[in-house]
């Protein structure tokens, strides 16, 4: 049966009913707490062709969470007119900049600092989180967005995975294991994709990229009526444990964006997941194309559903972000570097035409 008759017809949906065991012992991806890495993270960016008023919006390190990410100030330099912007609806924050319609050579640099650690939870042990969610915090983060609905189909989805399941958890990694099973990733994808899952779910093709399935993951798990919430960002470093499909693979990280997912959960606070890089191993982890019970693909799949690895930085949890000054549409979220000039908005993901790179660098303690 292919995908879209299963999602048409209504049948039971996929899931693994226990949670996914390592298939062997040598295979070492355990993210840890405990040691924090310091990062400069460089933008460097030009209007290669300006016709007229040019302006940009570079995406700036805006979440502070002190078990995971600390975002420090970030400084500048540019011969237009720079101004820190913030999304009041998200706290997203980001550079706006502006040059005049003679200047024939828009420049900016932006510098950033963070830090950041690896995350795990034992989730066979609840405690008491650091936070709580107001009742206002917890409608602001199951409520549905432009292009992430919590009604419909997605409402009716998300039923259908959660039947039987009774608290919290057995509902979230049910969703979790569900969209291990039933997406993919699709290297034909532009960028990270864009995230309309109610189009996945009613076409029935659900592949796509992080943006696209932890998304997905996003929505069923809020259509359930439990705060979930997407964290975008960009890698900044290779993986410590490996993996080649899972970390920068140079110090130039122009096209090394990915977004991940969250999850609050009452006993714990924010938990990391990222069900997307599950499928990013079973697609890219060399030799390539990998079984889904192959040993790094298991590794993965377990590690990913309360742990994630410090070599990535988040930007913000932003949505429909209305880009300040712009007469053009919102942008569905802020991960990648925008800009306009002559009132036409530049492709974001033609990094070399737009044009701009970004760069990483590992600080040393002094």
């Amino acid at each position: 049966m292919h995908r879209r008759e299963f999602l048409k017809a209504g049948v039971a949906l996929t899931f693994a009913a226990e949670w996914p065991t390592l298939a062997h012992a040598d295979v070492n991806f355990d993210p840890t707490p405990g040691t924090w890495r310091n990062f400069q993270i460089t933008t460097r960016l030009e209007i290669a062709k300006p016709a007229g008023v040019s302006q940009a919006w570079i995406p700036l390190p805006s979440v502070n969470q002190k078990d995971w990410i600390k975002s420090s100030d970030s400084q500048w330099t540019t011969n237009g007119k720079a101004v820190l912007a913030r999304d009041l609806h998200y706290g997203a924050e980001m550079l706006h900049v502006a040059w005049a319609a003679n200047e024939e050579a828009p420049v900016v640099e932006v510098a950033s600092r963070i830090a950041t650690q690896d995350r795990a939870v034992d989730l066979t042990k609840p405690g008491k989180p650091a936070i709580d969610l107001t009742s206002a915090d917890r409608k602001f983060n199951t409520m549905g967005t432009e292009l992430i609905p919590v009604d419909g189909i997605v409402k009716q989805t998300s039923d259908k995975i959660t039947a039987g399941k009774t608290n919290e958890i057995e509902k979230v990694h049910a969703i979790y294991e569900w969209i291990v099973e039933n997406t993919f990733r699709d290297a034909k994808v532009r960028g990270c994709g864009i995230g309309d899952i109610a189009s996945m779910l009613k076409t029935g093709n659900l592949g796509g990229k992080c943006a696209d399935l932890n998304a997905l993951f996003v929505g069923l798990v809020r259509a359930a009526g439990i705060p979930a919430r997407d964290v975008y960002g960009i890698r900044v470093a290779p993986s410590k444990f490996g993996y080649k499909s899972l970390g920068a693979g140079t110090e130039v990280i122009t096209k090394a964006q990915h977004c991940r997912a969250e999850v609050f959960l009452n006993g714990y606070g924010w938990v990391a997941t990222d069900p997307a890089d599950v499928r990013k191993v079973v697609l890219e982890e060399p030799p390539t194309n990998l079984a889904i019970d192959d040993p790094k693909v298991a590794a993965a799949r377990k590690t990913l559903f309360g742990a994630w690895e410090g070599n990535w930085l988040a930007y913000n949890f932003a949505h429909d972000v209305a880009l300040p000054g712009s007469s053009g549409p919102k942008v569905a979220f802020l991960m990648y570097p925008q800009g306009e000039t002559g009132n036409t908005r530049l492709d974001c993901l033609d990094a070399d035409n737009f044009k701009y790179t970004i760069k990483s660098k590992e600080l040393t303690a002094a």
